[in-house]
């Protein structure tokens, strides 16, 4: 009967179209898991790795340069990671005043207006950045209660404690130390003024790393 045989052939013309719609749909799921799967690969490249060491805290900086007294304050954030090390200062509100970044060989630093200089010399960097030194070579030991290895440091200890080190040109005075773990929780720095650079008083509060 012609009906059936009408059928018949709507229904061969039918399966192959069936047959083509779910190998697209398998297609497309293919691709889109390897896109996922690629997406995910990348994501786990670019991941950071813990820092070895991390310090956050409160900083207040004024410096001398005969008459003009210029104050700043903030949070500051340290990290270290192997031979490199990432410094940043922010505002009270948080905007960002300095990113200092340092590695083998050099350093380099961006300032809030977006200004980027590098030297070999990190802490002559911070002063064409900021207007006067900060010592970034020596931060990252000064803040466990030890001087920076391999340069010429005087200490004094009470109690056990480092409570004074006197290293690059800076007197850096330990008044308090937190327990767990022992390490120094408020730090003044000074460092007298040069024929290049303003005088400078440093003081730091550290983050009570158990917090």
């Amino acid at each position: 009967m012609d009906w059936m045989r009408d059928a018949r052939e709507k229904a061969r013309f039918a399966w192959p179209s069936l047959s083509a719609d779910r190998a697209v749909a398998r297609l497309v799921q293919t691709l889109c898991v390897a896109a996922f799967v690629t997406l995910a690969s990348g994501c786990a490249t670019s991941t950071l790795t813990p820092a070895d060491r991390a310090y956050t805290g409160r900083f207040s900086a004024t410096t001398f340069s005969g008459d003009k007294r210029d104050n700043a304050s903030g949070r500051f954030s340290l990290e270290v990671r192997g031979a490199k090390t990432l410094l940043e200062l922010s505002s009270p509100l948080g905007n960002t005043l300095a990113r200092i970044e340092v590695e083998p060989g050099g350093a380099r630093a961006t300032a809030a207006h977006m200004h980027e200089v590098r030297d070999t010399d990190v802490d002559a960097l911070t002063q064409q950045l900021l207007g006067w030194p900060l010592p970034v070579s020596g931060l990252a030991d000064w803040l466990e209660g030890q001087p920076a290895p391999q340069r010429t440091a005087r200490v004094e200890r009470e109690s056990g404690r480092v409570a004074l080190i006197e290293q690059d040109g800076w007197t850096i005075r330990i008044p308090e130390y937190s327990e767990s773990p022992t390490r120094p929780r408020r730090l003044m720095l000074e460092r007298p003024s040069t024929a290049n650079a303003p005088s400078v008083s440093l003081r730091l509060v550290v983050d009570d790393p158990a917090a």
